[in-house]
């Protein structure tokens, strides 16, 4: 009985991702999804969503900087996306005197539009399977190292024939867990102006409390434009370029949604595990979220008390401290969602229904009988060696942030780089780390990274710079901070610049305290990298093999790959849901939320007068309800996930009512297990977006730009 309610469970998951769970490889639609989502209600065909010859709905989506999304909705380039998308280009313009991020920002010609150095938006040219030209190739190799390393040889072969340039990325990209492969070509936008922005008060409302939680009250959204050349092609930033005329524009919908209405998103989401073993959701757990979570909560705390002390610091640690925060609290989430939906419990019977098939023939055992042990062994073998490399790459590549600085010049090419690009590394790299950097603060970071490794990494994984330090400073990280900062050539542009542009101070550069610390933390992650490897290599043999077995299990069921970054549909509906016993959450928000949170005493919660009395003004026109309301955010069961961020919600006429920009805090573990009843996508209401626009901003010219749909 016991293994044949393991079956049924493995089944039911089974059954739950051919009917709304799946970030969808849209050129892969079959029958099945396209039949449910007409079920749902989806009206246009497919080839209006997509094509491969003619304009379609996902010609409008975009890649947003590097690691968000965005949609196209008008015919002169204007590109919607999150305000915390935007955020780090708001925070670059941002200063005391002209502070974006406070105040927002709003161009009322296009003249006044600001550009962005360094960001850019990828439109998707085209998508081709090749994986039989792969495949072929690599099928007898037995050994998965050499399996990967010929995947990838031949994918940057058939890269390298588009002929890439600043303007055309390309790349090979695996799926189905290496079971398959594409080559994504990319047309890059290198200019890209911001056009408006909300204030944070709005774009940020309710801060680090509210994030990941339902109900929410954030306007988070901004607005770009995409410039081109006089021949309407992707260029870097000119004067004389001009707004992009897209090959698709997205209509936008104000007519509103009501519960259980069609709801689909496109976009980009950057990783999911939904195939991962119980080994490795415990690895994750223990072994990846706990490290993390302890080594950025200290971090921030002293961010976060720098930042509240100085608008200088706050506007430099923004964007940074927004970007460790949303993970630190993802982790957490993650961790209490898998343990209260008892998905290592769910897996392990998944694995044993998948192992009993496996070896119900011997041709079966043959191919799929060692799955299960290639993973157990790979995971736990490698437990121990993942938690320390979490600790260590947490607390000196990503958090004091003189290692990594220090990493940034000792890998420079000194000699093989011409002036010119020494010259475009400093002002690209080192420029734009010491616009945003405040070496007192980092001190204090440093001591108590410092402090965090001792305290968590066992003695014989410590770099070898501990025990000179301790023996020196007598375990005083504070007094070794302030040493270091005291000496290193590091702390301030100019004398980076001097260092690389003098070969004889460049030369010195080994004995420098920064550059000892880093390259004793790098080699320590590099064996520690060296201690994993084969492991790794058994983790994606079994991996690779446990998704193809799947597929034979039950051929007429269909897989969704998991995420990389890669253009994706989810379809699903509008609602809310229960988030524990004796309580439903509605599927809408209005603006009688904001009312409510605001406080005036709060960073996270304080609004600005003109913005409370404008909507205690009731003054919504086309945006409100018929009952004096007006929605600020909705939910949907659609999968997303990180990358996602700035994706376009879409109604049952393919018009766009939202933009994605959250999951719900009761369903963080959806990266590695999906909940239906649970797990929701947040999004913006669109016309909440446009009254900021239109009544705050004062800036009818962006609304005439769109295709309304009424």
């Amino acid at each position: 009985m016991k293994k044949l309610w393991a079956v049924v469970l493995l089944l039911i998951g089974i059954g739950q991702i051919h009917a709304d769970e799946g970030m969808w490889v849209i050129k892969e639609l079959n029958k099945q999804n396209l039949d449910r989502m007409k079920e749902l209600g989806f009206t246009p065909s497919y080839e209006q969503l997509y094509s491969e010859t003619g304009p379609s709905i996902t010609d409008a989506v975009v890649i947003f900087g590097g690691g968000c999304t965005g949609i196209t909705v008008s015919e002169e380039g204007l590109v919607f996306t999150n305000h915390h998308c935007g955020f780090g280009a708001i925070q670059q313009l941002s200063s005391v005197d002209h502070d974006y991020l406070k105040d927002g920002f709003v161009s009322q010609t296009k003249e006044e539009e600001l550009p962005v150095p360094g960001l850019s938006v990828r439109y998707l040219r085209e998508t081709v399977d090749v994986s039989e030209r792969i495949l072929a190739q690599i099928s007898s190799i037995d050994e998965e190292h050499l399996r990967l390393a010929a995947a990838d040889s031949i994918g940057k072969a058939i890269c390298d024939s588009i002929g890439e340039n600043e303007f055309l990325t390309a790349d090979v990209i695996p799926f189905y867990n290496n079971n398959k492969y594409f080559l994504v070509v990319y047309d890059v936008f290198r200019d890209v102006r911001l056009t408006f922005a909300p204030p944070s008060s709005v774009g940020k409302f309710g801060g680090d409390t509210d994030n990941w939680m339902w109900p929410r009250h954030t306007g988070d959204f901004s607005v770009f434009r995409v410039y081109a050349n006089t021949e309407n092609k992707p260029a870097g930033y000119d004067k004389n370029n001009k707004p992009y005329t897209p090959k698709f524009v997205a209509e936008v919908s104000i007519a509103g949604y009501q519960d259980k209405d069609y709801a689909m998103t496109i976009g980009f989401p950057g990783s999911t595990d939904r195939y991962l073993s119980s080994w490795g959701v415990q690895q994750r757990i223990s072994h990846s979220n706990v490290p993390r979570i302890n080594v950025r909560e200290v971090k921030q705390a002293i961010w976060k008390d720098a930042m509240n002390a100085s608008d200088a610091v706050r506007i430099k640690y923004a964007s940074k401290y927004a970007g460790s925060s949303n993970y630190w609290k993802n982790s957490i989430g993650m961790n209490r969602g898998l343990a209260n939906l008892n998905v290592i419990g769910r897996k392990q019977e998944e694995e044993a229904a998948f192992s009993k098939w496996a070896n119900e023939n011997a041709e079966r055992k043959g191919e799929y009988g060692d799955v299960m042990n290639l993973l157990e062994k790979g995971y736990t073998s490698t437990n121990e060696y993942r938690e320390v490399y979490t600790y260590l790459s947490e607390a000196f590549m990503s958090g004091a942030e003189i290692v990594r600085l220090a990493r940034m010049v000792q890998s420079f090419d000194m000699k093989g780089s011409t002036l010119e690009e020494l010259n475009v590394f400093l002002e690209d790299r080192i420029r734009g780390f010491f616009k945003d950097y405040e070496p007192t603060l980092d001190q204090h970071v440093l001591a108590a990274m410092m402090q965090e490794v001792k305290n968590r990494v066992p003695a014989r994984y410590l770099p070898d710079v501990f025990p000179k330090i301790d023996k020196k400073y007598k375990g005083n990280y504070a007094k070794y901070a302030a040493d270091l900062f005291k000496k290193t050539k590091l702390s301030t542009y100019e004398s980076v610049e001097t260092m690389l542009k003098d070969p004889k101070q460049y030369a010195k550069l080994k004995n420098d305290p920064a550059a000892e610390l880093s390259l004793s933390s790098m080699i320590s992650l590099f064996e520690l990298q060296q201690f994993m490897g084969e492991s790794q290599f058994d983790i994606a043999k079994g991996e690779r093999l446990y998704f193809a077995g799947l597929k034979e299990m039950y051929p007429e069921k269909a897989l969704s790959s998991d995420a990389n970054f890669t253009m994706r549909l989810s379809y699903g509906s509008i609602g809310g849901y229960r988030p524990y016993d004796a309580a439903w959450y509605d599927y809408y928000a209005t603006d009688k939320g904001i009312l409510e949170k605001e406080d005036p005493n709060s960073t996270e919660f304080w609004v600005q007068k003109d913005i409370l009395d404008l909507i205690r003004s009731k003054d919504f026109g086309q945006y409100g309800n018929a009952d004096g309301t007006m929605n600020l955010c909705f939910l949907s069961n659609n999968d997303i996930t990180g990358g996602n961020s700035g994706s376009p919600v879409f109604d049952k006429n393919g018009c766009v009512i939202g933009l994605a920009f959250d999951g719900n805090w009761e369903a963080m573990s959806g990266d590695i297990a999906f909940e239906p009843d649970l797990q929701r996508c947040i999004a913006v209401d669109i016309r909440y977006a446009l009254f900021i626009i239109d009544k705050w901003g004062k800036c009818p010219r962006i609304i005439e730009e769109l295709k309304l749909v009424k």
